[in-house]
């Protein structure tokens, strides 16, 4: 499933941005708190950073409240552009047999990101405020529908942020992997 989202860092405050989400009557679906394990295989190249930083697959584990998910994910990019993420998702009924057969096959993890997330759902669109611990404060706007045309879909989501007039950095064009294996200088 293509997954097509805008990521931007939040410089206004939480409290200011959930008082316009209810003002929007935008509806909250709740919070909770996930915990993503990044892995890799130490033969092969695809699953590791390239020299920049930049995570073209990933392999994670997902801790969601008391769920476990495996998820794989194939980024897609427009020269040095992320444009989506195809991503391959299936929940997992014991994470500790999962992390055994990892261990048992070689890989490695390299990076874990702690993420307080709450979200809400327009029409189109799901808007996840999430608190990064160690990293910052975010919002993720993703499209809720289907439709092949990335680009007119990526031009409406930034068109939603941009009239929301919340204080926010410009689409960051990469994921809270990235973020954190640059501002923590995570080489492998």
């Amino acid at each position: 499933m293509h997954e097509i989202e805008i990521l931007v860092e939040v410089y206004d405050s939480v409290d200011k941005i959930k008082k316009l989400f209810k003002k929007l009557n935008f509806k909250y679906v709740g919070k909770k708190k996930t915990i993503d394990e990044y892995y890799y295989d130490p033969k092969r190249s695809e699953l590791k950073p390239d020299k920049n930083g930049q995570l073209y697959h990933c392999l994670r584990l997902r801790q969601k409240n008391n769920e476990y998910f495996i998820t794989y994910k194939d980024d897609v990019f427009k020269g040095e552009k992320w444009i989506y993420s195809d991503e391959y998702e299936t929940k997992v009924e014991s994470i500790d047999t999962l992390k055994t057969i990892f261990d048992k096959l070689g890989l490695v993890k390299f990076i874990e990101i702690n993420n307080e997330k709450e979200t809400y759902t327009t029409d189109n669109y799901e808007i996840v405020i999430e608190n990064v611990k160690d990293l910052g404060i975010f919002m993720e706007v993703e499209y809720c529908g289907s439709s092949d045309d990335i680009d007119k879909i990526k031009k409406d989501i930034q068109t939603f942020i941009d009239n929301l007039n919340i204080n926010v950095s410009d689409e960051l064009n990469v994921g809270k992997p990235e973020l954190y294996l640059k501002k923590h200088n995570v080489k492998i």
